[in-house]
């Protein structure tokens, strides 16, 4: 699941629709709410961000916030390391091979650390 995903799966759940109800209302399939909430879709357009956060009257940061988790959400991430040093080229590798056995603490850790900048 994505950023953008579980944030939405969480407004829908909030309001207590159903995933059909959403995309009817939203004019796009079921499938492609369901895939785009379990990060089998790529991020979504800009124009469906703005569409969900006025479906739920989403406004001002919480809006920002919604469109920074979907920019954040594409499930299938390339990282181009040319032009940069060995060990940069290494941390994307080792990362790539590690990520799915990261705990969720430690990836709070990475995240937090990487907010620090």
């Amino acid at each position: 699941m994505t950023p953008f995903g579980a944030k939405i799966r969480e407004l829908r759940a909030k309001r207590g629709l159903a995933l059909k109800e959403m995309a009817a209302d939203l004019h796009i399939s079921a499938a492609y709410l369901s895939a785009l909430e379990h990060g089998r879709r790529g991020r979504p357009t800009p124009g469906l961000v703005k569409q969900i956060c006025a479906y739920f009257n989403i406004i001002w940061d919480e809006a920002e916030e919604i469109e920074r988790l979907a920019a954040l959400s594409h499930p299938r991430v390339t990282i181009d390391t040319g032009g940069l040093s060995p060990a940069h080229t290494e941390l994307a590798n080792r990362l790539a091979e590690r990520i799915g056995a990261l705990d969720d603490e430690t990836v709070a850790r990475m995240l937090s650390a990487m907010d620090e900048d």
